[in-house]
């Protein structure tokens, strides 16, 4: 069986967010044909698009999984349901937000998907955890760290094993 290496990007803002996003690293391992390998740090950011909302917890998850890139997304979606991840608006508050964020060095441009994630390279939140777990990663051809240099401040802030940063 063949695994591919996948970093999934994980975010919550509601219903006790760092308990949700712990509880969704542990079953990211329990996804059929998966491997789960290692996590980030978990982070607090401030929220993308509307600031009527609480700041995020945030991590990055490294899985290896034979699944196909379709099938892992179906896996994931199912994940937030069963947290009870309601989408009731664009970018708002939400229980739990799973992305496939790189799927081995894959671009993917389907209708349900896009590998690499469109917005990674401007998103702290995803770069910086994703960083943590793999700095030899390159992204659009170019290393990690030439995308967290040019990013504005985004409030992120390393929370610990409390969850206080």
């Amino acid at each position: 069986m063949t695994y591919a290496r996948a970093y999934i990007g994980l975010g919550s803002n509601l219903d006790e967010p760092l308990a949700q996003v712990r509880q969704a690293i542990n079953e990211l391992g329990k996804l059929s044909l998966t491997r789960f390998e290692r996590a980030s740090s978990l982070y607090a950011s401030r929220p993308v698009g509307p600031q009527d909302q609480p700041d995020f917890v945030n991590a990055v998850a490294a899985i290896d999984t034979a699944l196909s890139p379709l099938a892992l997304l179906d896996q994931l979606q199912a994940l937030e349901q069963r947290h009870r991840r309601r989408r009731l608006r664009h970018w708002g508050p939400r229980t739990l937000d799973l992305d496939l964020l790189l799927f081995n060095d894959q671009h993917i441009d389907h209708p349900r998907l896009v590998v690499p994630h469109p917005h990674l390279y401007e998103r702290a939140f995803a770069l910086i955890p994703l960083a943590e777990l793999d700095a030899p990663l390159t992204l659009f051809d170019h290393s990690l760290d030439h995308w967290i240099e040019r990013l504005e401040d985004q409030g992120l802030a390393r929370l610990d094993e409390n969850g206080s940063n």
